[in-house]
Parts: structure tokens; sequence; C-alpha cells
């Protein structure tokens, strides 16, 4: 089967109208709608922009997590990447969509840039090795963000930084994990999701084991599924048979591309640079235990948050709902600054900002007329 007739299949009408059919009729054996938490904005894009919510709405209460590495940066780290912006010398490179994330006082690096700061951004960190040759007398700092997924391409720019003794470019690391949010999700919600769909390209990454540690410790069904809406509602169906049977296990829903343990090499690579933060703070759902990445101390030397002095966590937009939704107690509509002070072309808040916020699915495919 070629990769087309796959993309054909796994969006065939037919065959969604199928698997809905079969959803529907398990929910009839349910007294309330199963709370469903998918942990990657990819999977909410896919599910808002296909209107799988809508399939099966009788059945299924999607709550969307904190999904999105950029809706889940405090404040704080922003402040701090703005900090190093304004440093005399220093040029400041960061993904796209970091650009427009506003600050504790609203400022974005789109602002700061604007204001005279050598700010750019690229499609792939390798291309920051480029910004360092090109400007040995500048200190180059990579502004580095992601889940475990892209976590592999930071630690490839480190080695190649290393071994082509680049001395002028550092790193702020800003590295997160999923498991240990999930974990924190469970604790102590009083809203806590009935059942989570875990994030599929980070789990080529790490396996599926990490999941099964927690369906475990919290007895609750996690199912890791793909992007295409067959996939997606293939893990719900298994999810509610879990539910329905009253079975606390981790399925793998995503066979095309995850294996039990993950990418081996690409986790030598990370542990080869880097390891566990004592703690991190997550927009919404406070200081996580273990929860990111740091610097191992042999390689401190490249760590540009070394240098940056303490900056204050600062309270979020009094009205900004982001941190609420990205703890699935809130939805996009439900914030009174969505589509009016809050849009993709002025965002308030990160859940509008990143293309895989959120607020920017619900305003992208569903409008502001909810």
């Amino acid at each position: 089967m070629s990769i087309q007739q796959l993309k054909e299949h796994l969006r065939h009408p037919s065959v969604i109208s199928s698997l809905a059919d079969d959803i529907n009729k398990l929910g009839r054996t349910i007294d309330q709608p199963l709370r469903i938490m998918e942990i990657c904005g990819g999977h909410t894009h896919a599910i808002v922009k296909n209107g799988l919510d809508t399939l099966v709405t009788q059945v299924v209460r999607f709550v969307h997590g904190p999904g999105c590495p950029v809706c889940v940066l405090p404040q704080s780290r922003i402040d701090q990447a703005l900090y190093l912006a304004r440093e005399n010398g220093t040029i400041l490179v960061c993904l796209g969509d970091m650009m427009r994330v506003p600050g504790s006082e609203g400022e974005t690096l789109q602002h700061c840039r604007a204001q005279g700061a050598d700010v750019r951004f690229v499609y792939s960190p390798l291309e920051t090795l480029d910004i360092a040759r090109k400007n040995p007398g500048s200190s180059v700092v990579f502004f580095a963000i992601g889940f475990e997924t892209t976590t592999p391409t930071t630690a490839a720019l480190v080695q190649h930084t290393i071994d082509a003794k680049i001395p002028n470019i550092k790193f702020h690391i800003n590295h997160v994990l999923v498991p240990p949010a999930i974990d924190a999700l469970l604790h102590g919600n009083r809203q806590r999701p009935d059942a989570f769909i875990a994030p599929g390209h980070v789990s080529v990454i790490t396996g599926w084991k990490p999941y099964e540690l927690l369906s475990q410790k919290h007895h609750v069904p996690i199912a890791v599924a793909g992007f295409e809406p067959i996939d997606i509602l293939e893990a719900i169906r298994e999810l509610l048979i879990c539910h329905i049977k009253k079975i606390d296990i981790t399925l793998n829903s995503y066979h095309r591309v995850v294996s039990y343990k993950g990418n081996h090499r690409a986790q030598e690579l990370v542990d080869r640079y880097f390891d566990i933060r004592s703690h991190f703070n997550w927009r919404g759902l406070g200081s996580i235990p273990a929860s990111a990445l740091q610097f191992r101390e042999e390689y401190s030397h490249l760590d540009a948050e070394t240098s940056i002095p303490h900056i204050p966590a600062q309270d979020t937009h009094p009205t900004c709902q982001c941190g609420a939704i990205l703890m699935g107690q809130s939805h996009p509509w439900e914030c009174p600054l969505f589509g009016n002070a809050c849009t993709p072309a002025h965002p308030v808040g990160s859940c509008m900002v990143s293309n895989e916020g959120a607020c920017a699915a619900y305003y992208r495919y569903r409008g502001v007329s909810l």
C-alpha cells in the first residue's frame, strides 16, 4: 500500500462513519459521557478540524490538556528570553511560534526585534550553527522548547556545537516531559479525565511504556494514537471498551510508528547531554517535579540560563483562561477574551499563539460563534 493509499484509507468517510457508529452504540451502556483528554496539540487540531467531537457528542466529552509546548511555558521563561535578546552582542535564535508569545508585561520577541534586538526564528535548530559561524563576534543563544519529540534535535545541535568547537553558541533549555504532566493532572484533580489519548509523535521517541506505568498507578486507561481521523476514533473506541470493562491499561493504537520502548538512539543522544530538573513551572499546572530537562553538569558551560538574574514569576492576564484550558477545566469558547481581545493576529494567551494551541484550533476551524 502506498502512502497516498494509506492516507485515503485513514480518512475514508465510510470507515469513519462505521467507527463513530460503533462508539455511539457502546455509549448506550454508560451513564454519562466519557471525559477523554488528549495531550497533543496535533490531536486537538485533528479532532476540531475533522469534527470528530460532533460525531460522538453524546458519548465523549473532549477536554484539552497541556499538549502544546509553547502554551505550557510560563511567562517567566518568556521574560528570560526577552532579557537575553536585549543583551548587547547577543543573537537570540528560536522557533517561529515563540516570536509572538507575550511575556509578563505583554511584550513579545517580535516587539523586541522591532526595537533593535537581533532575534531570529529558524525552522530547524541546526540552522543555529550557520548563524554562529557567520557571526563569530556575537553570542548566539538557542531558545530550545518542546516535548520529547524535539529534544533529540536540540541534543544533535549540542553535539555538533561541541564536535565543531563552535565557541559562541549557548542554549536556554525549556524541554518538558509529558508523563509527569499527566501524573500531575491525575493528582488531586477533582475534574480528572476518565481516559487519555497519549501523544503520537512524543511516543515515537519514548515508546508507550511510560504510559503503562501511569495507567497502573492511577487506574486510568490510556491510548497512544496517530493523527488521522480513523486513528483517533479507533483509540476512542478502545478507551470506551476499557472504561466499560473497568480495565486500566495502556493501548498502542499507533502501531505504524510507535513501539513499546521507543527510539533508543534518540534517547541515548538526549541522555548524553541532559538530565532531569528537580522541578519546572508549567503554565496552569504550576511546579511539577522532574518534568523538564537541564544540562548535565559537564555541559553546564553551554547553559545561557546561568547568566540570567532571577526573574520572579508574574501573574498572567487576569481574564485569560489559558491555564484552565491547559488543565482541562475550561474550553476556549468559555474564555471571555476568545475571538474578541484575543485572536491569532493579536493573541493574549499562548493557547492562541501556537499552531498547536487549543484556542487557535477552535478559532481557525469553528470561528467565534460557538
